[in-house]
């Protein structure tokens, strides 16, 4: 018991595995650290699910753009319906965005309304 009062009279006091020393520094907790059980294996699932390429089909994204470019109906097609309303009204982004589309469809750079690239898959 004596101990104690010392102890809390210089200032280091002990608790739960940790020690304070008298100038404030903390010492590693007995034990060491420990990795979170399952915690990073489930981070990665989660990434690689969400990761990868669009459901939706790469050559007739393609054909959409190329025929019906202009009116934005690839981009309803993906799921970006405001800026299909804005190409609707536009006429593609007066024909600029419309081939800027298409070059990005025929390279695989173009991506759905989550995201993901439309690839062509084969």
């Amino acid at each position: 018991m004596d101990n104690n009062n010392n102890q809390q009279q210089m200032g280091v006091y002990q608790q739960s595995g940790y020690v304070q020393q008298p100038m404030g520094g903390y010492q590693q907790p007995m034990g060491g650290y420990q990795q979170p059980m399952g915690g990073y294996q489930q981070v990665n699932i989660m990434m690689n699910q969400q990761s990868g390429y669009s459901e939706k089909d790469w050559i007739t994204t393609l054909l959409l753009c190329l025929f019906a470019g202009p009116l934005g109906i690839h981009r309803f097609y993906v799921g970006k319906t405001g800026s299909g309303v804005l190409w609707l009204l536009t006429l593609g982004c007066f024909g600029i965005g419309y081939i800027i589309d298409l070059i990005q469809i025929a390279c695989g750079n173009f991506t759905d309304a989550s995201g993901k690239f439309i690839k062509n898959q084969k």
